[in-house]
């Protein structure tokens, strides 16, 4: 049966995409084109690419997130899909820079440059992952044959793709940096890492989503907005799905997969801290037409916690 869901999910994105994109009366056309008002990526923003270095020997507890198995396995979960799926938005946005704006076109190189970091530093985090007794092959193998699915896929449906998850981890950057105890009893080193990657990925929220307005600006407003919130719908259930599929390996290898784990999972998520519920009106926020990620300007946000840090790095 999930064979099969996985199939039907497929041939949705093929026909979402092959009605849309291979249609010849796809040219835009101003009797039918839906007027937007769109907000602009700020012009003054800068996207930096930041050093981090995730320490080899780090601390290494199994329940590393204050001796909170949920915690940890939340972020672990994420953790084990960010290498293969960060390599997956680079080659998605990377083909399109020469058809770019200059200005696009270095912010896809930057983005580019903060993605491969952070690529690398997921990977020496995973490396603790495992020395912490975790076998992480499986998820490694599901990920990676997901991925190879979608990268069979139209191009602009891998740029949607792109556009989707990088809106799932902006808003959950901007809910991890907006807490006032993010990561609690989390060593230094491993909170250091995730509010790095948080603020960077808000600062290049806009990168793939510009990129996917320039790689369709032949297309209808109507038919952009029907493509990306048909893809972020299917997105939506695939996220969700490979990431409880993690959670429960973790939960298994731990011997705590049990109702009682999945109801405390619940209460995380939904109740405190809430991730689910905080970043819910944020995601939903997608699906408006004329939605931008820079609509929410959270430039000072990520300006005071790369403040915060640098004593950290001294």
């Amino acid at each position: 049966m999930r064979g099969f869901d996985d199939f039907r999910v497929r041939c949705t994105i093929d026909m979402i995409l092959s009605s849309t994109l291979d249609s010849p009366g796809l040219k835009c056309n101003p009797g039918c084109a839906m007027t937007l008002t769109i907000a602009a990526t700020p012009p003054d923003l800068t996207i930096t690419p930041r050093p981090l270095g995730v320490a080899k020997h780090a601390n290494t507890a199994r329940w590393w997130h204050g001796g909170d198995p949920i915690a940890t396995t939340w972020f672990n979960a994420l953790s084990a899909t960010f290498p293969q799926g960060e390599t997956f938005f680079i080659e998605a946005v990377r083909r399109y820079r020469d058809v770019v704006d200059p200005a696009l076109k270095e912010q896809i190189s930057a983005f580019v440059q903060q993605e491969a970091m952070h690529t690398r530093e997921h990977v020496a985090f995973n490396k603790l992952i495992k020395q912490a007794g975790y076998d992480t092959s499986g998820m490694d193998e599901y990920t990676r044959t997901r991925l190879d699915i979608a990268r069979k896929r139209h191009p602009i449906g891998q740029l949607a793709m792109t556009v989707a998850l990088e809106h799932f981890t902006a808003i959950m950057a901007h809910a991890l940096l907006v807490d006032r105890d993010p990561l609690p009893g989390a060593p230094d080193e491993v909170r250091k890492l995730w509010q790095w990657h948080a603020i960077e990925e808000i600062e290049h929220k806009s990168v793939a989503y510009d990129t996917y307005l320039a790689a369709t600006k032949n297309l209808s407003a109507l038919y952009r907005y029907y493509i990306r919130c048909k893809v972020m719908l299917l997105v939506s259930l695939l996220f969700w799905r490979a990431n409880i599929r993690h959670m429960a390996d973790f939960f298994r290898q731990d011997g705590i997969n049990t109702a009682g784990t999945w109801w405390r999972t619940c209460k995380y998520l939904f109740g405190t801290p809430g991730m689910v519920r905080k970043i819910f009106r944020p995601y939903m926020s997608f699906y408006r037409p004329g939605f931008h990620p820079w609509h929410h300007d959270d430039r000072a946000l990520i300006a005071r916690i790369d403040q915060e840090l640098r004593p950290i790095e001294g």
